[in-house]
């Protein structure tokens, strides 16, 4: 498939497939889903982030435990009846179908269910396997901290790295060997889980291809202080001599929030990153650009420059900007990954120095419809006849209303003025998702992207975030007869007409 092609998709993360689990896995709905794309002349498919989430931070899968391991009730148990780990009987009392996601639900059983497919004789079979073997070999440069992290991690009830014993927080070789050994059969089976979560992902990533759909994913750029990867690479965070973060990311204060936000992530050290040629970084792309076709990294600024704010600070506004090696990483990350298709999430406050280097690296950036009648500004950049070629436009993203909860809510009786008068006519309720989406459509921008709850014409009601709220979130998921043939072929029309087949 030619990424370079003018083409479009769909924006719709995994847990909002329908499942009759509890959350969205990676079972059938998402073979169905592929197939609903590759009906409807889609070829992307963009998901966030495949990480483990956690109730206290409202299951957000940009907070997690590790910026590689794949979340673990996102296996299908299905597959893992097809692979022979689990029998029809062990997946015959499945909850059914719901209207939202219930983690809690979905934890306790799939838990239930991995223990059973890990005492399975396939399962015993497996381990024994050149196949297992050779994933462990292959990914051991953040597999084993992480098995060994997240045991540690049980073992003192949750309770974050920094306060386990001294010398397992300062990760003492004695004391490390000492866990190895008293819980190997513990580590082993988080290991055989991540073998279980990467194989039917990238058996989905194969037959998205077969559909000629691209599977685009998402980067956060920072990672949580309570994770395996700071533990395990504490040198190339700005962490003091108790591992405590020295700095904290956030964003300065703007139109938006006279505090500015405070996020709290630990800051990259990049001195010591650029000692090391980017290693950490390097596996870390390296290894996404292995599951996924395209790679969005999300605050994309943050390569460039970066506001760290003393980690004592209430809020944001004491922040400093610090410069980040931007041009050498990225050189770097060409040089290894020469065809890595690489998106930059540039939304927000971009300095030229930004735009210059995403320019200079051929990176293509996002435009967000939502944005674009907001004032009243004939050259606003998100405006569609803006746009560069080499970009991507959204009706809205993960973290917008719904276009119909855009217009609904949000707008005000100016905005839409100018909404109709772009258009050229004015619009309705019923209308306004399919408009954004002819809008997107029939930009210059080589990509147009839209978020399934926009193609559904849903209200705010199926937001999948709303930021700086807590509860609530990634939270929406939609119900199988929801996607239909007749819905296919209207996107496949309007897809056609604009030249993205």
């Amino acid at each position: 498939m030619n990424k370079h092609k003018r083409s479009s998709g769909v924006l719709l993360h995994i847990t909002s497939l329908p499942s009759l689990w509890g959350v969205g896995d990676i079972g059938p709905a998402a073979s169905s889903f592929a197939d609903f794309l590759s009906a409807a002349g889609q070829r992307f498919w963009q998901i966030l982030p495949l990480s483990f989430t956690d109730p206290i931070y409202g299951n957000s899968p940009y907070s997690s435990i590790s910026a590689f391991a794949g979340n673990t009730l996102l296996i299908s148990p299905e597959v893992l009846v097809q692979e022979g780990f689990l029998s029809n009987k062990d997946i015959s009392s499945k909850p059914g179908f719901q209207d939202s996601c219930d983690y809690y639900r979905a934890t306790i059983l799939k838990e239930e269910l991995l223990e059973k497919a890990y005492r399975s004789p396939a399962a015993g079979k497996e381990l024994s396997e050149e196949r297992y073997k050779k994933f462990c070999r292959n990914n051991t440069f953040w597999l084993d901290d992480f098995a060994l992290f997240k045991i540690i991690k049980k073992m003192f009830s949750g309770r974050c790295w920094y306060n386990w014993p001294k010398d397992l927080r300062d990760r003492e070789k004695n004391a490390l060997d000492r866990i190895k050994k008293e819980h190997y059969q513990s580590i082993e089976k988080e290991k055989f889980f991540q073998y279980l979560f990467f194989k039917q992902w990238l058996a989905l990533k194969g037959y998205c291809l077969q559909k000629e759909v691209m599977i685009m994913g998402d980067l956060p750029i920072y990672v949580s202080y309570d994770s395996a990867d700071v533990w395990a690479n504490a040198s190339i965070f700005k962490l003091n001599d108790d591992k405590q973060p020295v700095f904290v990311a956030g964003v300065p204060p703007d139109y938006f929030s006279s505090t500015g936000q405070l996020w709290g992530n630990p800051v990259y050290d990049w001195s010591q990153l650029a000692m090391t040629k980017y290693s950490w970084w390097i596996d870390r792309i390296g290894f996404s650009l292995q599951l996924f076709d395209a790679l969005r990294i999300d605050h994309f600024r943050g390569l460039i420059n970066f506001w760290q704010v003393p980690a004592t600070a209430k809020t944001a506004v004491k922040g400093q900007w610090q410069d980040a090696p931007a041009q050498d990483f990225l050189r770097v990350v060409f040089e290894k990954n020469p065809e890595a298709f690489l998106i930059a999430e540039d939304l927000g406050m971009i300095t030229p120095e930004v735009t210059r280097v995403r320019e200079k690296f051929k990176i293509p950036g996002m435009k967000i419809l939502q944005f674009a009648f907001s004032e009243d500004n004939s050259k606003h950049p998100y405006l569609p006849y803006m746009y560069e070629r080499n970009s991507l436009v959204y009706t809205g993203t993960h973290d917008n209303n719904t276009v119909k909860g855009w217009f609904r809510q949000e707008a005000d009786h100016k905005a839409k003025e100018r909404l109709y008068n772009y258009i050229g006519r004015k619009i309705s309720y019923k209308d306004v998702n399919w408009e954004f989406i002819r809008m997107a459509m029939a930009s210059v921008s080589k990509i147009a992207i839209t978020p399934f709850q926009d193609i559904l014409g849903l209200n705010s009601q199926a937001r999948m975030n709303t930021p700086a709220i807590s509860k609530g979130n990634w939270q929406w998921c939609f119900s199988p007869d929801q996607l239909n043939s007749k819905l296919a072929k209207q996107l496949f029309s309007m897809t056609k007409t604009y030249g993205r087949i």
